[in-house]
């Protein structure tokens, strides 16, 4: 009677235990990645932007949690996003990122990549959209589709316009010259029927879910249906108050007529000009708005919602008219900096978080609700910490900026130091009282402690991120 009482225990024991693995299987959370391209932090209307219509957006922005400085470290060529994304997918500091990316096959057989880690965690990945780093999803998610690359395709008659007075030869909503339409149908609703997908799919699925849903909005072309187009008049749009003809020192700094950002609207530029770019700027954040709400409204069908995370950003922000310049390969607010929304069962409603961050703490973020330890390799932090309320200190104490080795930017929360080496031109701003980057205080005499104390500390943390550029060399001054 004995041997069956202590072979019934053990049996219950083992039932026990692989229900109790299950449960903890079935615990772990799905994650919602969904990106932007070219999305500057202040263009969502729940944010304080009140030309732009985001509906599904601000919602998000009431749902959740909001860093409301969030930044991209920089590039090493002109496409922002590739080095953006090369963090991402490593989480590895920007320089790093850069030796990382020939070797990105390795780094993937030793299944350290982002969606590899997690599904060592037991997940089922998913992508569809923008990629544009150097490996193929297809070797590192369980499931892609539409792998789209770095933009949309182009034509002659996106550049140097609008010119006022001279008939349009170009038009968001023209179907026939392709970009977002190539194919007939827009690649953000394309990306929206994909999630649609992917959600019936994950809703029949035990597994948790990691999907990475990419936008290639709103980079340009920036096309969108007319309607939206139509939201927007350009008589409307408002020119910001930083709006300048001409940067003075684009050339030296990589953003003159040779770079083909910035060849969008013509030189010198128009306030006509940057009010057309803005508005249709605007129409297709609209449009992509509608998309994301698509791709919610999927999630809550699958029955999923309850215990997933959705994280939000973009791989930068963008110009569009602001300092004279269009494009994203500078050291300003506006260019460095991207919304990051997250929401989840958790997670404090409508909280705005002010501290400085880099959007790549999402990768750790996910590993950390995944319940995995960070990895030495991953240098980015968490941000689940500081969103539960650890908020005496901030994750870093300055953030850094790099473009090519024409800029460096350090940052802190009152200042923001900007080096052009090539001008030999440094530029320091009081980003507390003078959020737009204005008032150049680099010349008064007063700030002169600032400038060098700042400096040194940007020589330090250029060290930390793997740079080689010597500034010394170019402020021999200092």
């Amino acid at each position: 009677m004995k041997k069956f009482i202590f072979r019934d225990l053990i049996i219950f024991f083992l039932v026990i235990s692989i229900w109790s693995c299950k449960e903890k299987k079935k615990e772990k959370p799905n994650i919602l990645f969904i990106f932007a391209d070219d999305q500057a932090y202040n263009t969502i209307h729940a944010l304080g932007n009140e030309e732009i219509q985001t509906p599904n957006l601000d919602n998000m922005v009431r749902e959740g949690t909001c860093f409301t400085h969030a930044y991209n470290m920089g590039a090493w060529h002109g496409a922002v996003c590739v080095a953006s994304r090369t963090m991402l997918v490593t989480g590895q500091y920007v320089w790093h990122a850069r030796e990382s990316e020939p070797h990105l096959d390795s780094l993937s057989n030793m299944n350290h990549l982002w969606s590899q880690m997690l599904q060592e965690q037991g997940y089922d990945t998913y992508f569809s959209g923008k990629w544009h780093v150097k490996i193929h999803p297809d070797s590192i998610f369980d499931y892609t589709r539409h792998i789209r690359p770095g933009m949309p395709g182009t034509v002659p008659e996106a550049y140097n316009r609008p010119v006022k007075g001279e008939e349009p030869q170009w038009s968001p909503y023209d179907k026939s010259i392709g970009g977002f339409w190539k194919g007939g149908t827009h690649w953000s609703e394309v990306l929206a029927n994909d999630a649609e997908d992917f959600m019936q799919q994950a809703a029949q699925d035990e597994d948790p879910f990691f999907m990475y849903l990419a936008f290639n909005a709103p980079h340009d072309p920036r096309q969108s249906p007319k309607k939206y187009v139509d939201m927007y008049p350009q008589e409307e749009i408002e020119v910001p108050d930083n709006y300048m003809p001409e940067y003075p020192y684009k050339e030296e700094i990589g953003c003159g007529e040779n770079l083909r950002d910035e060849r969008l609207a013509p030189f010198p530029r128009t306030k006509y000009a940057v009010r057309t770019h803005r508005s249709e700027y605007y129409a297709i954040i609209s449009h992509m708005d509608r998309q994301i709400g698509r791709m919610l409204k999927a999630l809550e069908k699958s029955g999923k919602a309850d215990n997933t995370y959705i994280f939000f950003t973009a791989d930068h922000g963008l110009a569009c008219g602001n300092h004279g310049l269009m494009g994203k390969q500078n050291m300003y607010d506006h260019s460095m900096r991207a919304p990051l929304l997250v929401i989840g069962p958790d997670i404090p409603k409508d909280k705005k978080l002010d501290m400085n961050v880099y959007l790549q703490d999402i990768m750790p973020s996910t590993l950390n609700l995944a319940g995995m330890e960070k990895p030495e390799y991953v240098e980015f932090n968490s941000l689940m910490p500081y969103i539960k309320g650890k908020q005496n200190e901030s994750a870093y104490d300055n953030i850094y900026g790099c473009y090519r080795d024409l800029q460096r930017m350090i940052r802190d929360e009152e200042y923001k130091l900007i080096a052009y080496p090539e001008a030999e031109k440094l530029r320091l701003f009081n980003v507390q009282k003078d959020p737009l980057e204005m008032n150049d205080l680099a010349d008064q005499p007063e700030h002169q402690d600032r400038i060098e104390k700042m400096f040194r500390e940007l020589e330090e943390l250029s060290v930390q991120m793997g740079d080689t550029l010597k500034l010394g060399k170019h402020f021999p001054e200092i």
